[in-house]
């Protein structure tokens, strides 16, 4: 039986946002768990639990364009501006002065933009496996084309066409098949194994993950599940009525977002945590390397033996960390 709290609702920042609050509402500051890509607030299930159980609240939103929330048409809608907006705009619908924001995957970039962008509702941030780094040098996705190729999937996002969209929305069970795995052992290790995230793999890695999935057979995968059948049959059926573009539209506003972020100072000015996952292929634990250079106030957790889906695949052990962390730094 899977425990959730009960899904609530907030009219904020022009979209519905569906939410999950649990623990005490006393405890401050709360944490707010931001998901990644293909996810939902349901990824955080056992942290919501574990968070809640200690006394500490919590908070997972349905991010703009993802489950229980709105779905606008318009690709400049899902720009850094009104993804860290939608946050803050949760958190005046609460009435919460500050939050400690965790983020894994695309909530792992969001939640490091948003010390910089909103510095004064901030208490502290956690990334997990997607570290803060300095703006790029040159648009993201002229690195990601050089590096990987034009079938990498975040630049195969940027079709007009929606081919990828069509592709994962045909192809919804094969998808969660597919990507929520643990990777194989380091020396076993090939095509298929790579999780979703930034730019830190091999540039041998195939991210040609529309391709992938299409292709996929699910019975020949040696890799192990890390979902149950009921798990997986929540995300499969909002993802089958929410379809893909929602979140796939966050990666097709990456070289906007690089372009308004010029001279925006990349120092992030809270208490941080990095939680780093050994076997994460696309964000590995060396993409996090000199983070300590534009984030004074960090601390470094590696999660050993887990790939990209580190608060699904290691959840005790995320959850303890996490729990850790909040008590020592903010009582």
């Amino acid at each position: 039986m899977i425990e959730m709290p009960p899904l609530q609702f907030a009219k904020l920042n022009g979209i519905r946002m569906g939410y999950y609050d649990a623990g005490p509402m006393s405890d401050a500051p709360p944490v707010v768990l931001c998901h990644g890509w293909p996810e939902m607030a349901f990824s955080w299930r056992h942290q919501i639990k574990a968070l809640a159980a200690a006394g500490i609240r919590v908070i997972a939103p349905d991010q703009r364009g993802y489950g229980a929330t709105s779905r606008p048409d318009a690709v400049e809608d899902y720009s850094i501006e009104h993804l860290t907006g939608d946050l803050v705009a949760l958190l005046d619908h609460l009435k919460i002065d500050k939050a400690i924001f965790v983020g894994h995957d695309w909530g792992g970039f969001i939640v490091w933009q948003m010390p910089l962008r909103h510095r004064d509702r901030v208490a502290g941030v956690v990334g997990v496996n997607t570290p803060h780094t300095d703006r790029a040098p040159v648009d993201p996705l002229q690195i990601y084309k050089k590096r990987f190729g034009e079938t990498m999937y975040i630049v195969q996002f940027q079709d007009p066409a929606h081919e990828p969209d069509r592709i994962f929305g045909e192809n919804v069970d094969k998808a969660f098949d597919f990507f929520m795995r643990k990777p194989m052992p380091r020396k076993h290790a090939n095509v298929g194994e790579a999780p979703v995230g930034g730019i830190g793999a091999s540039s041998k890695t195939n991210l040609a993950f529309p391709q992938m999935v299409a292709a996929y057979d699910p019975g020949k995968d040696p890799r192990q599940k890390i979902l149950s059948d009921e798990e997986k049959k929540i995300f499969v059926d909002a993802f089958k009525e929410s379809g893909f573009t929602g979140g796939i539209n966050w990666y097709r506003n990456m070289s906007a977002n690089w372009a308004r972020a010029e001279g925006l100072d990349h120092t992030v000015r809270v208490p941080s945590l990095m939680i780093m996952a050994e076997n994460d292929a696309v964000l590995p634990p060396s993409s996090a390397d000199g983070m300590e250079n534009i984030i004074p106030d960090l601390e470094k957790y590696l999660v050993k033996d887990s790939g990209h889906w580190t608060q699904q695949e290691k959840p005790d052990e995320v959850s303890q960390v996490l729990i850790d962390w909040r008590r020592r730094r903010f009582g």
